[in-house]
């Protein structure tokens, strides 16, 4: 008895599609980093060094050949060695150069350049290459998460937990910087946002950092409470609510998440709602009216009020700025 032939037409079977913001490291790192850039490579001869003033940036360097002293200001002097990456996260005052006897010369942000051959720095003496660039924080503010990370986070392939990620990352940027290919420039900073993304890892996993912030990353209940406010932003959560979906009790769960991140829930909620905000803004095309809406607000003023408490100005005059720069996308 022959079979009923198939229906020729079914259904396609659906393949989700992976949430690029999908935890709260993601979405923090998503909204608050404007821009990424790299610098030329650097072929410094001793006596070399180079000094960089305070900026609105996350700065990183990385040995590829030598070794660089690099001195942030409030942290104890690190030489790093070929394969050893620098993350200097809050623009921080720094120089770089290779003995603690050469004098240091101040240097800028230059023109945009297609040349991806080697800039030469300093003396005659002994090379150390460097790959070094920068991501801008999106208007100055930090988020909570990252305003707690040490002045210098260092990372290393023989780190006990990432070393073997930070080790095949390095061997990539080598890869491109040694030889340019077609694109180089793209693939060079992409890894850059891997870098960025292992040293904050290294930092939670460490726990070098005792301040409030980075610790909330490791324990397991709070952690599933910024997650749960990040990926559902626009839920009318309280405490209460939160602290059930964690299985803790209301004190225990608001007192364990004030001393983590620094702020109580709620807060940190009406803080992140208003960054959220201002990269919907920026980014969108949405009214502010239904930007507030997106981020949990029923009420303009009460968001505009909101906006302006973390902000410092109103939604339209935050909106209305970034068009007159030409920092809103189109």
């Amino acid at each position: 008895m022959s079979r009923k032939p198939k229906k020729l037409a079914e259904a396609p079977s659906p393949m989700e599609l992976q949430d690029p913001r999908g935890d709260v490291v993601a979405d923090v790192l998503g909204a608050s980093l404007l821009r990424h850039a790299l610098y030329k490579p650097l072929e410094a001869h001793a006596p070399w060094g180079i000094r960089l003033p305070t900026r609105s940036r996350a700065s990183f360097y990385l040995v590829t050949c030598g070794s660089a002293r690099i001195e942030v200001e409030g942290e104890r002097a690190h030489v790093l060695s070929p394969g050893e990456v620098a993350f200097v996260p809050h623009g921080t005052p720094h120089l770089l150069r290779d003995s603690a006897d050469t004098v240091a010369g101040a240097v800028c942000d230059g023109p945009p350049t297609s040349n991806l051959t080697p800039r030469r720095i300093g003396g005659s003496g002994a090379i150390t290459n460097l790959v070094a660039g920068f991501f801008e924080i999106r208007s100055g503010h930090e988020p909570p998460l990252l305003q707690k990370m040490p002045n210098l986070v260092v990372l290393s392939s023989s780190d006990p937990t990432s070393g073997p990620s930070i080790a095949a990352l390095v061997q990539l940027v080598l890869a491109e910087s040694v030889a340019p290919k077609p694109a180089s420039s793209v693939v060079l900073q992409r890894l850059a946002d891997v870098l960025f993304v292992l040293a904050l890892r290294s930092v939670r996993a460490s726990g070098q950092c005792k301040a409030p912030g980075i610790p909330a990353l490791t324990d397991p209940r709070i952690y599933e409470a910024l997650n749960l406010m990040h990926a559902q932003i626009a839920e009318p959560w309280t405490v209460v609510a939160l602290a059930k979906r964690v299985n803790m009790s209301r004190s225990g769960f608001a007192a364990r998440f004030t001393e983590l991140v620094g702020e109580s829930p709620l807060q940190y909620l009406a803080r992140w709602r208003v960054t959220r905000a201002a990269e919907l803004l920026r980014d969108g095309d949405d009214g502010i009216e239904a930007v507030a809406n997106l981020v949990g607000y029923e009420s303009l003023p009460a968001f505009s009020r909101a906006f302006k408490r973390w902000q410092g100005e109103s939604p339209a005059t935050f909106r209305r700025a970034l068009e007159q720069q030409g920092l809103r996308r189109k």
